[in-house]
């Protein structure tokens, strides 16, 4: 038999998809299943992006360059100009294959083998098979359900702070809780980050979902780290095109983008079709922005105050993204979660959550928790909830927890 490297062995399962096989079997038995599980929006993709496929006026399907295209570059480039960052150019920009390729890029850019990153948790699940891929470690700051999943605050970052410490992550809005940073908080990270030299690494994929009037803070707002900040974005959920695998990393050290562009050009080159996709959605596209926020918005709090309505449910209000991290009345919610879809159905329906131990370092502490994504139309997601309310009362009526 083969060995299997002990990479392979300690790799995490994600904890969005290693239930698939359970609602798949689900699914094979007539049951409709409604997946609450995964950041898929139902949202359609920019006509634009599609006509741009469809159109396609190309001979050969060639490699693209290393770092992106030129044309695409350029669209990145106009955006973040009307962000306000006009300081930057193509040249900061490498584009990559979805987001998860740029945090790929930026490990591999910063940390050795034994070197650490600071996280507040809980946090997007992939940071741990990051991690587990490239030997680091990742120290963890929990923040409570209590609080909203608010930040730690800033004496527990510092106390992480070790001589192995590379980079602190955070993701704004959050995946798995929606938790949107404010500037005082960013601030106080920008200082410890100019303090130890560290770089911040700030995800930053669900910028225009944010709500109430609210406005995402970009790391890219505070001059005093322009130097030790990279910024994780993606086109997945911006246009939900998440099959385009299209994403970026963008930074302005020189520094750190030479060294990331190694990587780049190891991988050879980001998906071409994907950038076409995404350089056409860049085009004209506030409409289409206001009119998917004004839906999540109306899905969001369809959801909150539904859950909030089940004995025993806390969920905070999310201020962002499209997920809500949710306490439920139960002893375990992995064992619920694979129930849900081996053992329960109510007219032949039930639903598929994401529990939230894998959100954590320890998963003890999202052990009553799961994460529930906002991705579908809302009377899906009431019937959803009602789904869950039966569930809830008729799981706790068997494994005796009333």
């Amino acid at each position: 038999m083969p060995k299997i490297s002990q990479r392979a062995q300690h790799m995490p399962a994600s904890p969005v998809r290693k239930l698939v096989p359970y609602a798949i079997q689900a699914k094979q038995k007539g049951i409709k299943v409604y997946h609450l599980n995964i950041g898929q929006p139902d949202i359609e993709t920019p006509e634009t992006a599609l006509n741009a496929v469809k159109n396609i006026d190309l001979k050969v399907l060639e490699y693209a360059l290393s770092e992106g295209n030129i044309e695409y570059r350029k669209a990145l480039t106009e955006y973040y100009h009307s962000l306000g960052f006009t300081d930057l150019t193509p040249d900061n920009f490498i584009v990559t294959n979805g987001g998860s390729e740029a945090l790929n890029f930026a490990i591999s850019t910063l940390c050795d083998d034994g070197d650490e990153i600071i996280i507040p948790e809980p946090y997007y699940a992939n940071y741990n098979g990051f991690a587990g891929t490239f030997n680091i470690n990742i120290v963890a700051v929990p923040s409570t359900i209590d609080t909203g999943f608010a930040l730690p605050s800033i004496e527990e970052f510092e106390k992480k702070i070790t001589d192995k410490t590379r980079a602190i992550v955070v993701c704004n809005p959050g995946n798995p809780t929606g938790y949107l940073y404010s500037r005082e908080e960013l601030q106080k990270l920008a200082e410890i980050a100019k303090k130890h030299d560290i770089v911040i690494i700030s995800d930053e994929v669900y910028r225009e979902y944010v709500y109430d009037g609210e406005q995402q803070i970009s790391m890219f707002e505070f001059p005093e780290v322009a130097d030790n900040v990279i910024v994780i974005d993606s086109e997945s959920k911006r246009y939900s095109m998440c099959g385009a695998r299209i994403g970026c990393l963008i930074t302005r050290s020189k520094k750190i983008h030479d060294a990331a562009i190694l990587f780049a050009q190891a991988r050879l080159s980001p998906v071409l079709l994907g950038q076409i996709a995404a350089t056409a959605a860049h085009k004209n596209d506030a409409e289409y922005i206001a009119k998917v926020r004004e839906e999540y918005t109306n899905r969001r709090n369809l959801l909150v105050e539904l859950l909030n309505e089940i004995p025993g449910v806390i969920c905070p209000k999310p201020k962002g993204a499209f997920y809500c991290g949710v306490e439920l009345p139960v002893d375990d919610s992995d064992k619920f979660a694979q129930w849900l879809l081996e053992s329960y159905s109510n007219n032949n329906e039930t639903v598929m959550v994401a529990p939230m131990g894998g959100f954590y370092s320890n998963p003890e502490l999202g052990k009553k928790q799961v994460r529930i994504a906002y991705v579908l139309k809302q009377e899906d997601l009431r019937r959803s909830v009602e789904l869950l309310r039966d569930a809830i009362e008729k799981y706790r009526i068997e494994f005796g927890l009333d």
